[in-house]
């Protein structure tokens, strides 16, 4: 899988492999390592033991620091987009500190960032007052585009994971902070398995030719038959959907994977698929069973509505899992929401949103108009609340957009503004 990414990007991009032309933006405590499964010292510019920080803040705090210094930079490399995200909401905060600590060649002392590593860091630093000024006339200027302005040969985005959850944020990254760029996902995991490579780097839609020697593939038709029978990878039909059901080499067990995938074509005999959905992401409080990737379609369109905004994430949850502060109403969903440009909306504007689930869903619109579930609640949290939340997680891996955890939802009300 490794060869096989270096071997697309030197195709597409063959100057993205200059030594030190890459900076690594993701946190993985414990045990250092690159999205890309293959850590090659002389590709980063980024010190290993920045990512294996105990704090994730001040993991990708620090990594920051060391990819401003770095000028001639191809590639931005992070384990997650909501990571990359998180790194740049960092430099829109904490500008002043980083220019400040990259004219003196310094690590400031920050939580979660022991003693001992920031000295060590700290070595492989040296004052750039030229880089510094440069870094504050663009932070200046504003951050639309910032990407592009702070690196100038910058090429593409490279990201772990960009499907599920995380698609939300590569739409948030193409639409402003990395405007221009491609955002490339190389590698298609599941179950915890390597399974599917990405060749079209350019391309913004994420699709992968699944290899069919890292393991067995078998697919079920959706949607499911009466009696379903599997089907094999030479049996797929372009443009149909189907669950995957996993062997994987560790192990040899066999498994639903828990994935949705649509076969949009075929490299030479191989189908070539796209993600879909997860199964077991889904909302229901009457057994209406709405999934999540098209509650964030009708949430998209609702936005659409709202001028001036922009949606960062969400989440949204059946009112049950809130217990006596959802009211005493009947049964709703509740939406937690982060937006950029706009900091409140109208109760007008709010019903946009059940409007559009009710246009797009008719078994909701049923369940609505008979009062059996009521009207659905939304809340804007401030900015930078759910890179708090990942941050509390103290996880490396994505958030569920469906959260079954009130511990967690009390960390998203107590960042609601409205």
């Amino acid at each position: 899988g490794s060869l096989l990414y270096l071997d697309t990007l030197r195709a597409t991009f063959p100057r993205a492999l200059a030594p030190r032309s890459t900076a690594l933006l993701s946190w993985s405590p414990g045990s250092p390592r690159v999205p890309a499964g293959w850590p090659l010292p002389t590709l980063y510019c980024t010190p290993a033991p920045a990512a294996a920080l105990p704090s994730r803040a001040a993991a990708l705090r620090v990594q920051l620091l060391f990819a401003l210094r770095e000028r001639g930079l191809r590639v931005l490399e992070a384990g997650m987009a909501a990571e990359l995200h998180d790194a740049l909401v960092a430099l829109r905060t904490g500008w002043p500190e980083l220019t400040q600590d990259l004219a003196l060649g310094r690590l400031s002392p920050q939580p979660g960032l022991p003693e001992g590593v920031r000295g060590r860091l700290q070595a492989l630093l040296a004052p750039d007052a030229v880089r510094a000024a440069q870094l504050r006339a663009e932070c200046a200027r504003g951050f639309e585009g910032i990407v592009r302005r702070l690196w100038p040969q910058l090429e593409l985005v490279v990201v772990g994971m960009a499907h599920g959850a995380e698609q939300q944020y590569c739409h948030v990254l193409r639409q402003a902070d990395c405007a221009g760029l491609p955002v490339y996902c190389p590698f298609y995991r599941a179950a915890g398995a390597l399974l599917g490579m990405n060749l079209w780097p350019e391309e913004p839609a994420h699709r992968f030719l699944l290899c069919p020697d890292w393991a067995f593939y078998e697919f079920l038709p959706c949607p499911a038959e009466e009696e379903p029978q599997t089907v094999l990878l030479g049996e797929l039909w372009e443009g149909r959907e189907y669950r995957l059901v996993l062997t994987a080499r560790p192990g040899e067990y066999r498994c639903h994977a828990g994935e949705v995938l649509r076969v949009t074509g075929f490299h030479k005999q191989c189908p070539v698929v796209e993600p879909v959905r997860r199964e077991s992401q889904t909302l229901s409080v009457r057994g209406e069973s709405i999934p999540e990737d098209r509650f964030c379609r009708s949430l998209c369109r609702a936005v659409g509505m709202w001028p001036g905004s922009r949606l960062v994430d969400y989440v949204c949850v059946e009112s049950d899992l809130l217990g006596a502060s959802s009211g005493v109403c009947a049964p709703h969903y509740e939406v937690f929401v982060e937006l950029q440009g706009l900091r409140d909306l109208s109760e007008g504007q709010r019903y946009k949103l059940d409007q559009c689930l009710q246009e797009d869903f008719p078994l909701y619109k049923s369940f609505r108009f008979k009062g059996s579930i009521g009207p659905l609640r939304l809340h804007l949290v401030g900015a930078g609340a759910f890179a708090r939340l990942r941050e509390a997680l103290a996880s490396p891996g994505p958030m569920p957009r469906v959260l079954r955890e009130k511990r967690l939802l009390q960390l998203v009300q107590s960042s609601v503004i409205s």
